[in-house]
């Protein structure tokens, strides 16, 4: 548990260094290893699933070189009592076309006093995920991405006697094909939860698409120097019969 505690702390320590030595770089870097964005998306989906129900407001900051990326991520619902996230994550990219990262997601109770530094497996609001993915070519825009939780507030197994067990690692896959302005996509839950003893799953409650869409983009000139990147995603669940319409800008 301690060394869990550690790597959080470790993580939000390189991030801070990484954020202090960019601030000390001199204006003459033709390269800025540090970056900073905010998304402001009409409502949050992520993976088939809505949280919050509202619009949501998405802050990222990052430092990557060489290959290696660490930052943090958040999605903030405007309604308040919708789901609120704060997430850190550290990466590491081959070639520009393999990726495996290492997420810390955390979910945040506006509404209770909740606590970030809780790590006992049973009650703590972290999920660890490890992600693989292929991030495609020029020649052949198509990506591919497994994410499984590996840690923390994952879905739980149910044992025969009917107490909780150990948590059911679900796992989650995505195929993606970029055109010019579009982008489809289809991702699966690959965990199957058994019903019979009253499992749920992460992703859903059953091996099958939950995320099947696409997303258009476009920029919208607003001096002759910025452009405002547009996006607008049609998003299905089929396993949850869900259907949401998406749109945000990045600045």
């Amino acid at each position: 548990m301690k060394n869990v505690k550690l790597i959080i702390v470790s993580t939000l320590f390189l991030v801070l260094i990484n954020s202090f030595a960019f601030s000390q770089e001199t204006t003459e870097e033709s390269t800025n290893p540090f970056s900073a964005s905010c998304d402001l998306m009409s409502r949050y989906v992520w993976r088939g699933i809505d949280f919050g129900g509202s619009p949501s407001i998405q802050p990222g900051i990052e430092y990557s070189k060489n290959g290696f990326a660490f930052g943090a991520w958040g999605a903030f619902a405007t309604n308040f009592t919708g789901a609120q996230e704060a997430d850190l994550y550290a990466a590491y990219t081959f070639n520009e076309k393999f990726s495996i990262t290492f997420t810390d997601y955390f979910f945040p109770d506006e509404t209770a006093d909740y606590k970030y530094f809780e790590l006992h497996e049973a009650s703590t609001g972290h999920v660890f995920e490890t992600t693989l993915a292929f991030n495609g070519t020029e020649k052949l825009p198509l990506s591919v991405l497994i994410a499984a939780n590996v840690w923390g507030a994952d879905a739980r197994k149910i044992n025969t006697d009917g107490t909780t067990g150990s948590i059911q690692y679900s796992t989650y896959g995505q195929l993606a094909y970029s055109f010019k302005n579009l982008s489809v996509f289809i991702g699966f839950n690959l965990t199957n939860p058994d019903e019979n003893k009253g499992e749920s799953g992460f992703y859903g409650d059953n091996y099958g698409i939950t995320n099947l869409g696409f997303t258009s983009t476009k920029e919208i000139k607003i001096t002759d120097e910025y452009k405002l990147p547009l996006s607008v995603s049609l998003i299905t669940n089929p396993q949850a019969e869900k259907i949401y319409m998406v749109a945000g800008i990045s600045f």
